[in-house]
């Protein structure tokens, strides 16, 4: 079982499963969601079953692209997950209880991360998305 919430404590939730596909986007909305370096963030893997345990009506969505929505917590603020047509996609990873059972396994847009920003790890890095790699010095 994987547990996490929010930073306030009024959004928790679980997952009978597992997470999947972690990577961090270095793109400048990601920056600006996660207030940070980059994205952590994992896809639930098929047949995961997530479930909000408590404040779900603390949820707050924005709307990012088309389908695409980022879940946050109405009160503190700290970003959860992100929704594809309302339903729970994937967890940020920042938000997780305790080992996620992933590593990030790749690095996206690195070709617009920020200029403080060193990468660390043996994680492929990807220029835009998974269709460009880098070479790694």
């Amino acid at each position: 079982m994987i547990t996490g919430g929010c930073i306030c404590g009024k959004l928790s939730f679980e997952i009978a499963g597992s997470l999947q596909k972690a990577r961090a986007c270095h793109c400048s909305k990601c920056r600006k969601v996660f207030s940070g370096a980059s994205s952590a963030y994992a896809e639930l893997s098929p047949g995961s079953n997530f479930k909000w345990i408590a404040g779900k009506e603390h949820l707050s969505t924005y709307s990012t692209e088309g389908e695409w929505s980022v879940g946050f917590c109405g009160n503190c603020g700290s970003t959860l997950c992100g929704l594809f047509r309302d339903e729970v996609h994937g967890l940020t990873l920042g938000c997780v209880d305790g080992d996620p059972g992933v590593e990030i396994e790749m690095h996206l847009f690195v070709g617009s991360k920020a200029p403080w920003d060193h990468i660390g790890g043996n994680a492929p890095q990807f220029i835009e998305n998974t269709d460009s790699e880098t070479t790694r010095t």
